[in-house]
């Protein structure tokens, strides 16, 4: 499948003959295509300050029938900028750029009310990236290295798009006990910070293991519960802890002291 050449940085990337989503004008939101009665294709801002990886990831992205690129950027602000008018739902987001990088981008995307629906997902180039981290608490959806396999990148932007959250395979639990590992920490056995007051004993159970990379099912089989009744219990949780997403419980829950490195 052949694209559109890589614009300028900070200039839309969409492809007027690709047929690009139609936008509900009150939301902002990509519409369904009433023609086909199918979901809209996803959105896909790219923002990467190499060119040649903007557009090798543009062409991986456009070859797929569900997304669309609405956008690429060279630059943290540019991204920020791209994300409000090309009115994307996902932006791929690199954590070194020029002028405002990729974390700082996140924190200012997740900030935004009228972004609220904007998922970013990071890329780094070694996954014991200390950054990684600070992008999770910025409000990133997750994070991929980027000698990811193409195939799983894809995967990832679908299940960040559909509102879940993704780390990338490997030690991510240990990887953020690490970075998270401070003289002050809470010992083993301390009294629950205030941050996990507002969670009943079954809510606390719940996080310790979502923290350790437990899906729904998973998590409910541990426990013994029903996946929609874990389900429940885990939206509760980060409406109570104020999470945008799993992503951010794992945060919260190492820096709580719920779940500390002897005891992942």
């Amino acid at each position: 499948m052949t694209t559109a050449p890589d614009p300028a940085p900070g200039t839309s990337a969409a492809d007027p003959a690709a047929g690009t989503a139609p936008v509900d004008s009150a939301s902002g939101a990509a519409a369904p295509d009433p023609a086909s009665g199918t979901a809209a294709p996803i959105r896909v801002l790219l923002a990467d300050d190499q060119r040649l990886v903007r557009s090798a990831f543009a062409m991986l992205v456009s070859s797929a029938r569900d997304m669309d690129v609405v956008g690429q950027a060279g630059t943290g602000r540019e991204a920020v900028e791209l994300a409000r008018t090309a009115r994307a739902d996902l932006v791929v987001m690199d954590i070194r750029m020029p002028d405002l990088d990729g974390i700082e981008a996140t924190r200012r995307i997740a900030a935004d009310e009228d972004l609220a629906g904007v998922r970013v997902l990071v890329l780094t180039t070694y996954d014991t990236d200390e950054h990684i981290v600070e992008a999770l608490r910025a409000g990133a959806s997750g994070f991929l290295v980027k000698d990811t396999r193409p195939a799983e990148l894809l995967d990832a932007i679908r299940t960040v798009a559909a509102g879940e959250s993704l780390l990338s395979p490997g030690p991510t639990a240990r990887l953020i006990a690490r970075v998270l590992r401070l003289p002050d920490a809470p010992p083993p056995g301390a009294p629950a910070p205030a941050a996990l007051a507002a969670l009943s004993e079954r809510e606390r159970q719940v996080l310790a293991l979502v923290a350790r990379g437990l899906n729904n099912a998973e998590a409910a089989q541990t426990l013994g519960l029903s996946p929609l009744t874990t389900k429940t219990h885990v939206s509760r949780i980060m409406g109570k802890l104020g999470a945008r997403d799993r992503a951010q419980l794992v945060i919260a829950a190492y820096e709580s002291g719920l779940v500390t490195p002897s005891r992942s």
